[in-house]
């Protein structure tokens, strides 16, 4: 199935996919190691790294851009994002991390499982 939507940060990824209806604070809500940390999230001690991540948006603080650019550093960055509505920290650190992502899918992704791949404007499952 291929899926429009729109590229903010344009690039290929392929991988499996990581779902959340909850918004993510990258700063305050992920470890090092791509590890959600907060007990609250739906999330929880699973990792973003190497995943494609689909979630509604990041909340909380810009700083959260520093780090999804830290975690593509230290490769345990997600191979790319798919967002309900992409938000200024979410695009500023796939900018800055060049990590493709995209927002607004043409069809509702709630639940999602399996794998991803996103290549440029499109979504493929």
């Amino acid at each position: 199935m291929i899926i429009k939507c729109r590229a903010i940060v344009k690039g290929y990824a392929e991988g499996d996919i990581i779902y959340s209806d909850q918004p993510i604070n990258f700063l305050a809500m992920v470890d090092d190691n791509g590890m959600i940390i907060d007990e609250n999230h739906i999330l929880y001690k699973q990792s973003i790294a190497d995943k494609i991540l689909v979630f509604p948006n990041a909340i909380g603080s810009s700083v959260g851009a520093y780090t999804i650019y830290r975690l593509k550093r230290n490769n345990k960055a997600p191979k790319g994002i798919i967002c309900k509505e992409v938000d200024i920290t979410t695009a500023s650190g796939c900018a800055i991390s060049n990590i493709p992502l995209v927002d607004k899918p043409e069809y509702r992704l709630e639940g999602i499982r399996g794998r991803a791949i996103i290549d440029n404007d499109k979504i493929i499952l």
